[in-house]
């Protein structure tokens, strides 16, 4: 009932399960070749038969945006699983051992947080070379920092509950006390906050392909679209506006999701 109260999250449900829909099977929503080039056809404005124009080497826009989202959704997908499972896990070891390796984690985390995100994904990138999957490590891990800090907060606010100071009293072992009662209830809030660094990935995934540290070409990626349209600003101003706005649509469609989760939890 809450979806139908509020038409803006029927929207935004509708926009995620296109660029889902995108990324698994781009063909539906685009019958064009990203990849075709027809020369007396570049730089068309925006038309019924090129939803999005074409660019300078006349390859039609709106087929490189949709195929262009299977690899800036999934790099951006890859980096928060790896920022949850380095952070969580973290977080998760250092609220449940406590003492001097909490003092040593923390303190790293520390580090991790106070180095800006894209800063520390370009160190990654430069290290492993270009490609949409050294992004997403450097992304996920720029988001670590955040997820352990909430895991272990959670997890000491856990452990102080009443069910699993029952727990403990009745014998049970400690590492069954966390899996079992500690983790699935800190892990709630992990959970929501990882909806909601699903935007942040995407925009941080696009600003490093639109700097060239992406899939080279000629493999779309939306960052990479929005830099190939700078030169053509003046005269062909669709090639970076419009792939611009679907990056722009899909996150504030992704971010209202993650708040409605977060609201439910």
């Amino acid at each position: 009932m809450t979806f139908l109260k509020k038409p803006g999250l029927i929207l935004s449900a509708l926009i995620v399960l296109l660029a889902l829909l995108a990324v698994a099977l781009p063909a539906l929503l685009s019958p064009q070749d990203p990849f075709a080039s027809i020369a007396r056809e570049k730089l068309l404005p925006p038309s019924p038969q090129h939803w999005f124009g074409t660019d300078h080497l006349g390859r039609d826009l709106y087929a490189r945006v949709i195929y262009g989202a299977r690899l800036s959704l999934a790099a951006a997908a890859v980096a928060v699983v790896i920022g949850v499972l380095v952070g969580a896990l973290v977080g998760a070891v250092s609220g449940a051992i406590g003492g001097a390796l909490d003092f040593v984690l923390m303190r790293i985390v520390d580090v991790l947080v106070a180095v800006p995100g894209i800063l520390l994904a370009l160190i990654v990138v430069a290290s492993l070379g270009f490609g949409p999957w050294s992004m997403a490590l450097g992304v996920g891990l720029g988001a670590a920092g955040s997820f352990a800090r909430v895991m272990r907060a959670q997890v000491l606010k856990v452990r102080q509950e009443e069910y699993v100071e029952a727990a403990t009293v009745m014998g049970i072992r400690r590492p069954v006390v966390l899996l079992q009662h500690v983790l699935p209830n800190a892990a709630r809030p992990v959970i929501s906050m990882a909806a909601l660094e699903l935007g942040t990935a995407i925009l941080s995934v696009s600003a490093l392909s639109f700097l060239g540290f992406g899939a080279q070409p000629p493999e779309p990626e939306w960052g990479s679209l929005v830099a190939a349209g700078r030169d053509y600003v003046a005269t062909s101003l669709w090639l970076s506006l419009l792939p611009g706005v679907c990056v722009v649509i899909v996150v504030l469609a992704v971010n209202r999701l993650a708040r409605q989760l977060g609201a439910d939890r």
